[in-house]
């Protein structure tokens, strides 16, 4: 199970997740940025070891089972559509302000 980086990271873009992380799973890499307003986890590379949650110092990165894929709940802490997955999910945890029927 990979891990995902959602809305803090938008604008952010530290990279000190990208020095931590032993299977370069974050893009993009500042060699590859395009002008992309936030990085991304792709989700075939990435082993869970974990390295980047710490490293993350705007605490963007979360377990993709704390993450909701239906995308129901409406937390301040969305994820952002991943180049890699195509979906936008919001985070079961966390602070919920709304959440819909299933």
């Amino acid at each position: 199970m990979a891990h995902v980086i959602c809305e803090p990271c938008v604008g952010a873009k530290h990279r000190d997740c990208v020095s931590v992380c032993p299977v370069d799973c974050i893009h993009p890499k500042l060699e590859e940025d395009q002008g992309e307003v936030m990085l991304f986890i792709n989700p075939d590379e990435c082993i869970d070891c974990g390295a980047c949650v710490p490293a993350c110092p705007v605490a963007a990165i979360f377990t993709e089972q704390d993450v909701r894929p239906s995308g129901r709940a409406i937390s301040k802490r969305t994820v952002i559509t991943s180049p890699w997955t195509g979906s936008v999910s919001r985070p079961s945890g966390g602070s919920m302000v709304s959440a819909a029927p299933d």
